[in-house]
């Protein structure tokens, strides 16, 4: 199975040295124990843009889809076996980055 793994912060681009570092020794062990799909971090929400083409012409509106004070600063898509080893990873993850984060199964996504 495959889960997303959202980091939630007010900056993105914030992590100390410290957290750096760990963030890095906690992408290692991914790779190591085979759970690494991809991550990396996300610009903020004023770099966005949403486009809606879903009629005739498409619609390109600058900005965030939602004005918030948190939102998604970074993710990691990880394969797990089951929901248990992806919540203690995502455990990790959390104390890692020391941010907040949300674990959501990948829907149709091949293991």
């Amino acid at each position: 199975m495959h889960f997303l793994i959202s980091v939630i912060d007010d900056t993105s681009g914030s992590a100390t040295g410290g957290e750096a570092a760990a963030i890095d020794s906690f992408n290692d062990a991914l790779r190591a124990g085979g759970h690494w799909v991809v991550a990396g971090g996300i610009a903020a929400p004023a770099e966005a843009a949403v486009i809606d083409a879903r009629g005739g012409e498409p619609e390109v509106r600058p900005g965030p889809l939602h004005d918030t004070r948190e939102y998604v600063a970074g993710f990691w898509v990880i394969g797990a076996p089951d929901r248990d080893a992806a919540l203690a990873l995502a455990t990790r993850a959390s104390r890692a980055c020391s941010r907040r984060v949300e674990l959501r199964p990948l829907l149709g996504l091949a293991d």
